[in-house]
């Protein structure tokens, strides 16, 4: 280890310059020359030393310190460690800026860094997407300059940040801003989407809306019987048509709270066990004899079934999907309507389809149809006790299974419901027959 300069170094350094030239002036005379010979010899060693440091750290730049001696050595060693020092400390800043930005990267709400004045010193790839930022082209940008919104701009002027600011920007996103201090002079503003929730709010809203406006129908006509029956003077006729209403009524609303229950069931429902085998042909056997029961002769109906063709699922579910989309058919359709129901092997799996000759969907109509309580016909929906549930119903079932509903349907052109469970759901072929018979 060398010795640290002191002035003990610094003393003898200068007596090993001045002690000969007092000598040579005692022994020759000439005292003050010898001395301010000496005294330039110290200056001009020491102003070569300051060129070879001064060439070192501005020209050479290298790791390793010219060679010093005597007074110089200690200076160029402590210069030599104190750079060592600080480039392991700029290594360590780098990493640890590099680990801040990879960890804000992986955040799920964006990161943007700015000064109190609002310049932004540096955002994660999120708040790029989020706020349409660009990086590193809006580095020392001002953020107010770049979110044009007079609500963002009197949050960041206001300087109160114990709220959060919810604004929709132009991208139709609904983000939500929370800013509070990061280090001195700066500001941490983390951006966070809530779009999805958003609309599940709205979603939320709408589903309570029309859940009590279905109810307050039936409920309202009940209330009004009610009050008829009170009276003493009211006739058999009259109140034979009461009860009957009152029932029809009543069984709307039981119908309502069942596929209410049905709904929130299958939604609520943990993934569920697929080995289960669903006898698929049997069921739809049975539906075959519901739906010509509530259709009164009024349709054809035509079921062509693959009695071989069993999958495995849950069996609650795809009796909801399937039951759903019949009965929709049989309800919705005009009488004289055909209806036809398949249930066979294609290439991409097993698949349910339910078509008619109606008249057909308007395309503005198809993608909302799977929404709860929408409605095409609302008036023609209610006279036939129909919910608007059931293709929502039958969404979340085939959602369970791997599936999708798929609607095909044109004005005056009839309409197709068709979902296909995949290959991986069907029962092998060992298990059971593969024949098809169509019954009407």
């Amino acid at each position: 280890m060398l010795e640290r300069l002191s002035w003990k170094k610094l003393a003898s350094e200068l007596a090993f310059f001045c002690l000969p030239a007092l000598l040579l002036g005692l022994i020759f005379g000439y005292l003050p020359w010898f001395m301010l010979a000496a005294v330039l010899v110290v200056l001009g060693w020491n102003y070569y030393n300051q060129l070879k440091l001064s060439y070192w750290l501005w020209v050479d730049r290298s790791m390793t310190p010219p060679p010093g001696r005597w007074s110089w050595e200690p200076l160029f060693y402590g210069l030599y460690q104190m750079q060592l020092r600080n480039r392991r400390r700029r290594r360590e800043l780098a990493l640890l800026i590099k680990r801040f930005r990879s960890g804000a990267e992986s955040l799920p709400d964006g990161v943007v860094i700015t000064t109190e004045e609002g310049t932004i010193i540096w955002c994660n790839g999120l708040s790029q997407h989020l706020l349409s930022l660009r990086w590193p082209e809006d580095n020392g940008q001002n953020i107010l300059n770049l979110l044009r919104y007079p609500e963002f701009t009197q949050y960041m002027r206001q300087q109160d940040f114990t709220r959060a600011l919810t604004l929709q920007l132009i991208n139709a996103h609904h983000v939500e801003f929370r800013v509070m201090p990061y280090s001195e002079g700066q500001l941490l503003m983390v951006v966070r989407d809530i779009t999805q929730m958003h609309q599940l709010e709205g979603a939320r809203r709408n589903f309570f809306a029309n859940v009590s406006h279905e109810l307050r129908t039936p409920l309202t006509v009940l209330q009004g019987y009610l009050e008829m029956m009170q009276d003493d003077s009211l006739d058999g006729a009259l109140r034979s048509k009461a009860l009957s209403t009152m029932q029809e009524q009543t069984r709307r609303m039981d119908g309502l709270v069942k596929q209410l229950l049905t709904l929130s069931k299958i939604e609520a429902a943990a993934p569920i066990n697929l080995s289960e085998k669903v006898d698929v042909p049997r069921m739809l056997r049975i539906l075959q004899r519901e739906a010509q029961t509530l259709s009164q002769e009024r349709h054809e109906i035509v079921f062509r079934i693959n009695d071989g063709l069993s999958v495995y699922g849950n069996e609650e579910q795809l009796h909801s999907a399937f039951s759903n989309l019949v009965y929709n058919a049989v309800n919705h359709t005009p009488d004289g309507t055909r209806i036809e129901v398949c249930w066979q092997k294609i290439s991409q799996g097993a698949q349910f389809q339910v078509s008619d000759n109606g008249p057909g969907i308007a395309a503005e109509h198809i993608p909302r149809l799977t929404e709860r309580f929408y409605r095409v016909d609302k008036a023609r929906s209610r006279q036939t006790g129909g919910s608007g549930l059931g293709l929502a119903i039958v969404k979340h079932a085939l959602s369970h299974h791997d599936s999708r509903l798929e609607i095909l349907s044109e004005p005056g052109a009839g309409a197709r419901f068709m979902f296909t469970l995949p290959n991986r759901l069907i029962v092998p072929a060992s298990l059971s027959e593969n024949s098809t018979t169509p019954s009407a």
